[in-house]
């Protein structure tokens, strides 16, 4: 997967991992950057690599719930109702311009994010089997926006902000174009699929079986907590934070063929699971100070277990 995602999307390596991440552990993931980073095409690309039904759903100030969800219809010649369903039943969704619907239409993905189903006229629908929602967000553009609340941002296991590539990247992919490289024809470049959905499934039931010490637990527990102690923050990270970290402090470990998670595998992950759910003081914000800074001070104070 990681061989296939960078033969094509070039400098976002940390992105990738945290998509990675994301997938093996279950969750979902937010990415950040401004257009023209390749956001949609990591998206597209995982879903074609795995094989995976994938839709888009762009998100609009008139967006309704019902066009993400779904609703029942009316047939008159049978004079029955039937369930029209919505793009969010699909393997991989991307929610992209999350921030330019209501939040009324925002929840539509609350209760699918979290318990991988859909209501709909009070009929409950099961979400197929795996279920990514990737969304995606201009972080410099807030005009005609609305910021996600955090019941929504604390339902992204991961955020990943995708930035611009080195020199030496943007030439190489310049001269990829040169020579016939086409995004939009990810099968004429040459992306075949390297797993199958059973394949995926298992990998994800061993991720979950990674063992995670009870000197680990306690460490995730204590960098947790401290990001509720902290001065400059005024909401710190949940409970549903706590889990978070472990499920992806147990794919990192997967991801390097280990069997148990080690500190540096909350360290390395911690950045993507935490920082997002920080509310930092207004105070602080204006002495420049963001959620990154705090956490990457707090990963230094609190002590690492030997193990």
């Amino acid at each position: 997967m990681r061989d296939g995602l960078e033969r094509v999307v070039v400098g976002n390596e940390q992105t990738v991992f945290a998509l990675l991440i994301a997938l093996l552990a279950d969750g979902h993931i937010l990415l950040e950057g401004v257009p023209g980073t390749a956001k949609t095409l990591l998206v597209r690309l995982v879903a074609r690599l795995l094989g995976l039904e994938f839709r888009r759903i762009q998100f609009t100030p008139d967006l309704m719930p019902s066009d993400v969800t779904g609703t029942t219809v009316f047939d008159p010649r049978s004079a029955t109702f039937s369930l029209r369903r919505g793009p969010i039943f699909t393997n991989v969704l991307l929610a992209d311009e999350i921030n330019r619907t209501p939040p009324k239409t925002q929840s539509a993905l609350l209760e699918a994010m979290e318990e991988r189903q859909a209501t709909i006229d009070g009929e409950t629908q099961a979400l197929p089997k795996p279920f990514l929602v990737c969304a995606t967000q201009n972080p410099i553009e807030y005009e005609g926006t609305y910021p996600l609340p955090e019941a929504q941002l604390d339902r992204f296991l991961v955020r990943a902000m995708t930035g611009y590539p080195s020199a030496a990247q943007e030439r190489a992919l310049i001269a990829k174009a040169v020579a016939g490289f086409d995004a939009r024809d990810l099968a004429a470049a040459g992306v075949e699929v390297v797993a199958t959905l059973a394949e995926l499934l298992a990998a994800q039931h061993a991720v979950r079986a990674v063992h995670l010490s009870e000197t680990m637990q306690g460490y995730v527990y204590a960098i947790v907590a401290a990001t509720r102690a902290a001065d400059d923050v005024a909401l710190g990270a949940s409970p549903r934070a706590a889990l978070a970290l472990v499920s992806a402090s147990q794919a990192a470990a997967a991801m390097e063929g280990r069997d148990f998670a080690t500190p540096d595998d909350v360290k390395t992950t911690a950045p993507f699971v935490l920082a997002h759910r920080m509310i930092v003081r207004p105070e602080a914000e204006l002495e420049g100070v963001d959620a990154a800074a705090i956490l990457k001070r707090i990963l230094a104070a609190v002590p690492a277990p030997r193990e």
